[in-house]
């Protein structure tokens, strides 16, 4: 249930919740749902529901006994807003992120209307970083979300990236990670995109992280923008 991820913006995983379900475009060839079923017929028990949305009791503890601090991503494997999670499971493993204070949290959601609505009922503490995922110019309603929480960190990861963004507001956001899709019928990202992204985050001050080209071949396709690799962080992480 984590640690030595691969996702080149964290550290380790941390999935007290498993199981999702489509909501928007970006998840069409959801990585998690493949990779989830794939542990499924591999017997591991965790994913005996498959890709149904199942939450973790014995799981919840598992960063208090990570004594190294690390940088964890939060159910790369699900949506901790999901509505079929509950509130009181939510508030739970928020607790266990403000405990385990000297790891970073990073948690990540397409619900952000959840994660407004739900704000001013969680215990928020500065190691608990909070993003939403963007994929298109429709959907960016929800870094209004996100700007209206309590998060000390708020940043948004755009992938997979489908399309222009050209009213994307940076006002209040802390770090920008943007990606291509990968893996079977990933659809195309157009350098021009990425550009104006990384433009408008070094106007604006903002951290830019470029993640990946993506495509069937992501590791041929690389994660060069401009001749370099763009690996910036928010200053928190210093």
């Amino acid at each position: 249930m984590g640690v030595n991820s691969t996702i080149e913006w964290t550290g380790s995983t941390w999935n007290p919740v498993t199981g999702c379900s489509k909501t928007s475009p970006g998840c069409r060839h959801c990585y998690a749902e493949r990779m989830a079923y794939r542990l499924q017929a591999m017997g591991q028990s965790n994913y005996r529901n498959g890709f149904e949305v199942t939450t973790h009791e014995h799981a919840l503890a598992l960063p208090l006994q990570w004594k190294k601090p690390q940088m964890v991503f939060v159910n790369s494997m699900s949506d901790l807003f999901h509505e079929n999670v509950s509130t009181d499971f939510i508030m739970r493993v928020f607790e266990v992120m403000r405990q385990a204070h000297w790891h970073r949290f990073q948690v990540l959601t397409k619900r952000a209307e959840r994660l407004l609505q739900l704000d001013s009922v969680l215990r928020w503490s500065p190691n608990i970083w909070m993003g939403v995922s963007v994929e298109s110019d429709e959907w960016l309603f929800r870094t209004d979300c996100l700007r209206k929480t309590h998060a000390t960190v708020k940043f948004l990861s755009l992938e997979p990236l489908l399309g222009p963004l050209p009213n994307l507001d940076l006002a209040g956001i802390d770090w920008v990670i943007v990606g291509g899709e990968s893996g079977p019928g990933a659809r195309p990202v157009s350098e021009e995109w990425v550009t104006d992204i990384k433009n408008r985050c070094t106007a604006s001050g903002v951290p830019f992280f470029f993640k990946q080209w993506g495509g069937v071949n992501k590791k041929k396709a690389g994660r060069l923008l401009e001749g370099r690799v763009w690996d910036q962080m928010p200053q928190a992480v210093a």
